[in-house]
């Protein structure tokens, strides 16, 4: 139910008139929470960022979705990559130190090798994210739009039970 409810969310995000900005920062935003173990500190302020910027909801969740369903088959790749940075990189052990004792940052579990390889990662592929998602976002307006409309599935979606109520709930909520 939740599902079919974020895909019609999403299906209809890619048809409105929010810009192609906003779709891609949502993605990109919501790839940063699904490729890092969610429960972290850093994953608090990218949630801020989400509410804040005014990025589109929808393709943060759906992007969160599915990093998340394939993070995990990365988790050696962000190990490697997280010893790498927190252990065989001498000349940053001092900066570890630093953040490792102020009193906020310890909690962020930047210390654990696949939080801070997820992380870095995620980090180093926000902006190829984003320029991604925007060129898949105006692609999709631009030549596969008025077919998927078309789709069965896209009629099933938008006429489910589901999405008239919550259609109707939002409707009285006054947005």
């Amino acid at each position: 139910m939740f599902i079919l409810k974020l895909l019609s969310k999403l299906l209809k995000a890619l048809q409105s008139a929010d810009s192609p900005n906003q779709l891609a920062w949502g993605f990109a935003l919501g790839a940063i929470l699904g490729l890092t173990p969610l429960w972290n500190l850093h994953n608090i302020l990218i949630i801020l960022l989400i509410f804040i910027l005014k990025v589109n909801l929808s393709s943060a969740l759906f992007s969160l979705i599915l990093f998340s369903l394939i993070a995990w088959i990365f988790d050696p790749l962000f190990h490697t990559l997280g010893f790498a940075l927190l252990v065989q990189l001498p000349f940053l052990q001092s900066l570890w130190n630093l953040l490792y004792n102020a009193p906020v940052l310890s909690l962020s579990r930047f210390n654990d090798t696949i939080v801070m390889g997820s992380l870095f990662c995620s980090l180093i592929l926000l902006v190829p994210n984003f320029l991604l998602f925007r060129w898949m976002v105006v692609l999709y307006r631009r030549t596969w739009n008025e077919s998927v409309k078309k789709w069965r599935l896209a009629k099933i979606l938008k006429s489910s039970k589901a999405v008239r109520f919550y259609q109707k709930v939002k409707f009285l909520g006054g947005k």
